[in-house]
């Protein structure tokens, strides 16, 4: 029924190297190859992730509710794990905490938090609040320090569920979605 078909919502664990387009000319992996067929209408994508960033991601056959979760209005919180190769200092988090210039603007974590490892190989949950291009990326490359893996986690209220295998999907329930 096409009215089911226009508010459909899923979360769809992207692995690394596949593109969040659908067409691409060097016919590498998308995204939406893995998801489900639809009769009617066609899924669009709530933001995208990079090449080689994995995790969460949200599709709807709603699209404007995906202009709606992506204006910068909505201040949706997405969360990310990052393992890190350089040293981390305290005044470096200070500066991503505090807002570092990029070249599109200012841009800063609204938080972030020790996870594992030693030394020059450590990781962290950050916090942010935009989904600008790269901007996890950028904002730790603009401390001199280098991502190794990157991996949303949460968008929202929507954490990526331990059950759902890399290359899986599954719907997103009516009361998840009113929380968005």
């Amino acid at each position: 029924n096409a009215r089911e078909s226009k508010n459909r919502c899923i979360i769809y664990n992207k692995p690394a190297g596949q593109i969040c387009t659908q067409k691409d000319p060097a016919k590498r992996k998308s995204v939406f190859d893995a998801l489900p067929k639809l009769r009617i209408g066609r899924w669009v994508s709530v933001g995208r992730l990079d090449y080689n960033t994995s995790g969460i991601i949200l599709f709807t056959t709603d699209g404007t509710f995906a202009n709606a979760l992506m204006h910068p209005s909505s201040r949706i919180e997405r969360e990310y794990v990052v393992r890190i190769r350089g040293e981390v200092s305290k005044g470096k988090i200070e500066n991503m905490l505090r807002g570092v210039v990029l070249e599109d603007g200012k841009a800063r974590f609204t938080d972030i938090q020790f996870g594992s490892g030693k030394a020059s190989n450590r990781s962290f949950y950050v916090v942010i609040m935009e989904g600008r291009n790269r901007e996890v990326r950028r904002i730790w490359e603009s401390q001199g320090l280098i991502v190794s893996r990157l991996k949303r986690v949460r968008f929202g209220p929507l954490l990526i569920p331990s059950k759902l295998k890399q290359g899986q999907w599954m719907e997103v329930s009516v009361s998840q979605k009113k929380k968005l």
